[in-house]
């Protein structure tokens, strides 16, 4: 499973450098990912509505099996 989910984080990092940021996989452990937002991503006020609205929802997209993600 992760190599399946870093592939779609390469695709996610394309939309978050656009802004400045980056996300890196921490781990995945029962299904779910836990990620660090990365620069101006790491700040943001709107960190929690990126993570939930776009990384998780782009992530159960591509890998329905992921449960959630979670910022570390």
């Amino acid at each position: 499973m992760k190599e399946k989910v870093e592939e779609v984080l390469k695709k996610i990092r394309v939309g978050l450098a656009r802004d400045g940021g980056d996300i890196e996989l921490v781990e995945i452990k029962d299904k779910v990912v836990y990620v660090k937002l990365k620069g101006a991503c790491g700040s943001c006020p709107m960190s929690t509505y990126t993570l939930k609205n776009w990384v998780e929802a782009y992530l159960r997209k591509e890998i329905p099996e992921i449960v959630s993600v979670q910022a570390v």
